[in-house]
């Protein structure tokens, strides 16, 4: 009897724990109210993927067995679809409420670079309402979702990317060059069709200015979709997943709710243009932890929309916590904006590090965008090897990367006072604590509007060698405790 009292107690014991919420932690003691954020419940039910028809070759396209798979799933009431071993080439998948796409260690999920396959649908695109190729992963408004697994989701960007001759190797440039259909519109910028070169005369930035139906088909490849969009989801877990080779972002989650980012890796190639490693867009509830990122763009970036079309959204990104990731390549390490027009406020970023990256913290926008930026906690960042800024706030941002605009020797085309209104962007009460950076470009630069300085920002035990000092322009009750810069030119 006693015996089975305490097996019976041991096994209350695990009943218990299994219902603690490993991810409570990153949610206590925070310097602004967050509620717990938990992962998504998945229904006890798995079905594999070979059993719908899937053949993992690499070449027979898969497209229609993925979708059985969720369908099935998804009127069963939900559960995972487990991706085994194997290279398993398709076109975009869909994904419904309760589902876990699971992938085992060797399965990677391939993503079609024919174009006929991806339909254009009505979506944002940094920031801005237009229409874009359906993105290869793929949700709106579903709940409890999850990503898992050891395995890799690969966008064969290469597919859709413009490509700059100066981002790569001199055989890099002639393997691009060499391939077919593509289109050297300049000596040094390589696209891919001619479709994509007329669609990229007329357009603002990355978004056409294509009116019919037949105009946005004809221009379908310069419509390169983010490779992982979740919009308007809830309960949402990525986890341990390879995320790589994007057509243009890498992960978006946009106007979503309680979602956790955990050690994934995302990674595209430095010459990725637009290859945001994740960007984070009027979210809420979010944790993104013990992750890695490596890209050719921005690193973690907090976004909530662009100008008039941001401001009309009016959702927020709020109540993130980034904790215990690390940044490769990439133009920023932790990003917030430049399309933040429906305003960014309570995060914290804790225990990272940022190794050889463009800019270690980057805060960037420009009038027209709106928004305000606000309650930012930063803490115990490293940072080795950043090649140009430590840390920035440029609120004449113009689309380039700092390396870029400091190569280009631009400078802010009006630095004269302008009237504030709801198109001025605003940064204020941002704290910064225990930072170390051994080795950048320039120390600090703070580049704010005349009419509305970078306000109430605090520095404390920063220390940081760099090459060039720091710069301060327009900016109003900026707290220094304990700031160290060694300049080593």
């Amino acid at each position: 009897m006693r015996r089975l009292i305490c097996i019976a107690l041991v096994m209350m014991a695990m009943a218990a724990q299994a219902q603690v919420n490993p991810y409570k932690k990153y949610t206590q003691n925070l310097p602004f109210k967050m509620q717990e954020v938990k992962a998504p419940v998945i229904p006890d039910r798995q079905v594999n993927l070979k059993d719908f028809g899937a053949v993992g070759d690499g070449t027979t396209l898969c497209t229609d067995a993925f979708a059985k798979a969720i369908q099935k799933l998804s009127a069963q009431g939900g559960g995972r679809l487990l991706v085994p071993s194997g290279v398993w080439l398709t076109g975009p998948i869909v994904l419904k409420s309760n589902i876990d796409l699971h992938l085992e260690m060797g399965a990677v999920i391939q993503f079609s670079g024919d174009e006929a396959l991806y339909p254009v649908i009505k979506t944002s695109f940094e920031g801005l309402d237009t229409r874009r190729c359906q993105s290869p992963l793929y949700a709106n408004g579903a709940e409890n979702i999850a990503i898992t697994g050891q395995g890799v989701i690969d966008g064969n960007g290469q597919f859709w990317r413009p490509v700059k001759k100066s981002k790569m190797t001199e055989s890099q440039w002639k393997e691009v060059l060499a391939r077919p259909g593509g289109v050297a519109v300049r000596s040094d910028l390589w696209v891919p069709n001619q479709a994509y070169a007329d669609a990229q005369k007329n357009a603002d930035m990355n978004v056409p200015k294509a009116q019919t139906d037949e105009e946005w088909n004809a221009i379908k490849r310069f419509l390169r979709p983010v490779m992982i969009s979740l919009v308007n989801c809830k309960n949402v877990l990525l986890k341990d997943v390879i995320f790589q080779n994007s057509p243009a972002w890498n992960i978006h989650p946009l106007m979503c709710e309680n979602i956790i980012i955990d050690g994934v890796l995302a990674r595209n190639p430095a010459y990725a243009q637009n290859g945001d490693a994740l960007d984070l867009e009027s979210c809420k509830n979010a944790l993104i932890v013990n992750s890695k990122f490596d890209a050719g763009d921005d690193g973690i970036c907090i976004k909530s929309g662009k100008d008039k079309d941001g401001r009309m959204r009016g959702r927020p990104c709020e109540n993130v916590v980034v904790d215990g990731c690390t940044v490769f390549a990439g133009h920023g390490g932790f990003v917030v904006g430049s399309e933040m027009s429906g305003g960014v406020r309570n995060i914290l970023v804790n225990h990272c590090q940022f190794l050889g990256t463009d800019v270690g913290l980057r805060f960037k926008s420009t009038r027209g965008r709106g928004g305000i930026v606000e309650k930012i906690f930063i803490r115990d960042i490293s940072m080795t090897d950043i090649k140009t800024d430590a840390i920035t706030f440029n609120m004449y941002y113009g689309g380039k990367s700092v390396a870029e605009m400091l190569a280009d020797g631009d400078n802010p085309d009006n630095v004269s006072k302008m009237p504030v209104t709801e198109e001025t962007p605003i940064f204020r009460h941002i704290d910064i604590r225990n930072i170390v950076c051994n080795g950048a470009g320039r120390a600090m630069e703070f580049n704010g509007l005349p009419e509305m300085p970078i306000e109430d920002i605090t520095l404390e035990n920063v220390r940081i060698v760099a090459k060039k000092d720091a710069v301060f322009t327009n900016y109003k009750d900026v707290k220094k405790n304990n700031v160290n810069i060694t300049v080593v030119p």
